[in-house]
């Protein structure tokens, strides 16, 4: 079957978050749902995850999935949100232990913070097959931008979180600890062997002022004209370049928030004595 795919655009973050369905009634996954976060008074918001809920129930949709491309660095997760509204399992690639244990050495986390993915409700490996309803998925492993980034194949659409952008966007930044250029050029690699008129889904378009804001490409437009891989770049250009521009980019808004967040499955630390949940900052660290 043809996933029936509806988009939902966080303008804060230029994340896009998907909700994937089989058939009008049928059976849905909620791909990378954003958490609205208030970074100076240190507030969460459902808003953007309500247009999520609101859509499903107006559809009818059962939610089976609540899938994570990787551990976002530049938004918090609506995943539990998402589960407690609409039900579903929360799962992310099984490499995100590698990036719990990065991070919680980052964070010095509580000592009963385990770095074994135990905090998603299932953990995928590659090659791996699922279901929503009538559809099948397959989970591509596509590291490089971290550790534990996946791409969803679900019919004959694939949801590639941060590692392909669009076309003239170009591709994710590998200077995060754990990141590696080379990995995530292979990575691509394995994107574009798909076949040419595969839809892709990015997570994130940063059109500037040239163009409105896009989510949907084929891998045929990312094989011909993508501005980093595209027209037979090889590796050592593509690192070449990667690494210099990797160079001149800031850390991304919220990322401290954001990672400490999502390496717990978008649940927040544990609450201190006080009853409150306080985020960390590390100092002179990344």
């Amino acid at each position: 079957m043809i996933p029936i795919i509806k988009a939902f655009l966080d303008q804060d973050s230029e994340t896009f978050s998907y909700v994937v369905y089989d058939q009008e009634g049928g059976h849905a996954a909620v791909i990378d749902p954003v958490l609205d976060y208030d970074h100076a008074a240190g507030r969460t918001y459902t808003t953007s995850a309500e247009e999520i809920v609101a859509f499903v129930r107006d559809e009818g949709l059962t939610v089976d999935w609540v899938l994570e491309t990787h551990a976002h660095a530049d938004h918090l997760s609506a995943a539990p949100f998402i589960r407690e509204q609409l039900g579903g399992r929360i799962a992310i690639g099984e490499h995100i232990r590698d990036v719990q244990e990065i991070f919680r050495k980052v964070f010095n986390l509580e000592k009963e913070f385990l770095p074994d993915g135990a905090d998603f409700d299932h953990l995928f490996s590659e090659g791996d097959t699922f279901r929503i309803g009538e559809l099948e998925g397959r989970v591509l492993h596509t590291p490089g931008h971290t550790p534990a980034d996946l791409s969803y194949i679900i019919g004959d659409a694939v949801f590639v979180g941060d590692t392909l952008f669009m076309p003239d966007a170009g591709t994710a930044r590998c200077d995060f600890p754990g990141g590696d250029a080379a990995t995530l050029y292979r990575s691509i690699g394995k994107l574009l062997a798909l076949a040419d008129d595969t839809r892709m889904f990015v997570c994130h378009d940063y059109p500037g002022e040239s163009r409105d804001h896009a989510c949907e490409t084929t891998i045929a437009e990312q094989r011909e004209h993508n501005i980093h891989v595209g027209a037979g770049v090889t590796e050592a250009d593509f690192v070449a370049m990667r690494t210099k521009r990797d160079a001149t980019l800031g850390m991304p808004r919220l990322i401290l928030p954001s990672i400490q967040v999502n390496i717990r499955a978008g649940r927040m630390p544990p609450p201190e004595a006080d009853g409150r949940s306080y985020l960390k900052i590390p100092l002179n660290t990344l």
